[in-house]
């Protein structure tokens, strides 16, 4: 009788491998291969959009991107909770108690972590609406830099020094971003009283369309450059406001090319470039006379 109650035994030890068992590891190499598809079709996604995206089409690639690494967390997620769930089953693991417990503990959590919850609401419609994208410079609450990594709940942000700021979506109350669609090159031009502007003008115009004729500046500039006008009378200057519409992130390459562009034209051209000046009296107390 022992010997066969221990066969039995081992008989459903086995029927359970060839069944339970074998659909356990079955599931896992799936859920395996599901991580391994989802991870290199994304990837060879945003390859080939980054690859054939030309200048006009950077903007469309930087969203490709965020939404892609979104997208990745999200389904890798999903696919790992599935899984879990369907060898607790194969486990004979009554789930039903675990989903209603997550359900009133998510619940829970909602009533007690409000701030949670809102930076994960910001955070998607901050990606639904494309307001920034992985790749753009911006200014978030005084604080500008690059943007290295836009999650549901914060934005990693690195600044020029390399310091690395992180904002809770929710926390976001002002946003400027320098890279969206295009930029200006916004300069004032500084030169003396003596010129006459509307040769200085014509002067700022030649230096810009030399620069636009070049294989290397050229292609960054979206138009020729425009002359907003006389800005300000200084105290030793006037100013001349001028900008160029470039591609996202090339304004300040194309503003310092201008500037040293600019400076040989001045000097070429007999502009001034003013610096103020002071005129000083000294005065000496001679016998109760003043001299100078």
């Amino acid at each position: 009788m022992e010997h066969l109650s221990t066969l039995f035994a081992g008989s459903a030890q086995w029927a359970w491998l060839l069944t339970s068992g074998l659909r356990i590891i079955l599931i896992l190499g799936l859920a395996w291969i599901a991580l391994r598809a989802v991870r290199v079709g994304l990837d060879r996604f945003e390859d080939r959009i980054l690859t054939n995206a030309g200048p006009g089409e950077i903007e469309s690639a930087k969203r490709t991107k965020t939404l892609s690494d979104m997208l990745q967390n999200v389904l890798s997620v999903a696919i790992m909770v599935i899984a879990a769930l369907t060898v607790l089953q194969e486990l004979r693991i009554n789930i039903m108690p675990i989903l209603t417990g997550a359900g009133i503990l998510g619940l829970a959590i909602g009533f007690g972590a409000q701030t949670l919850v809102k930076d994960v609401i910001s955070g998607f419609f901050l990606i639904l609406e494309n307001q920034v994208r992985v790749g753009d410079v911006a200014q978030i609450n005084g604080t500008g830099g690059l943007v290295e990594a836009i999650n549901l709940r914060t934005i990693v942000l690195r600044d020029q020094s390399g310091a690395v700021h992180i904002f809770p979506c929710g926390s976001v109350t002002t946003m400027t971003n320098l890279s969206m669609d295009f930029a200006y090159a916004l300069l004032d031009v500084d030169v003396a009283y003596k010129h006459d502007t509307d040769e200085v003008v014509a002067v700022l115009e030649q230096t810009a369309a030399a620069m636009r004729d070049t294989a290397e500046f050229g292609p960054l500039t979206l138009e020729p450059m425009e002359v907003i006008g006389v800005e300000r009378f200084g105290e030793s200057s006037v100013t001349i406001r001028v900008r160029i519409k470039t591609l996202p992130l090339k304004q300040w390459t194309i503003t310092r090319e201008y500037r040293r562009r600019l400076k040989k034209s001045f000097e070429s051209a007999g502009i001034e470039i003013p610096f103020p000046q002071r005129d000083i009296t000294v005065r000496h107390i001679t016998d109760g006379k003043s001299v100078r």
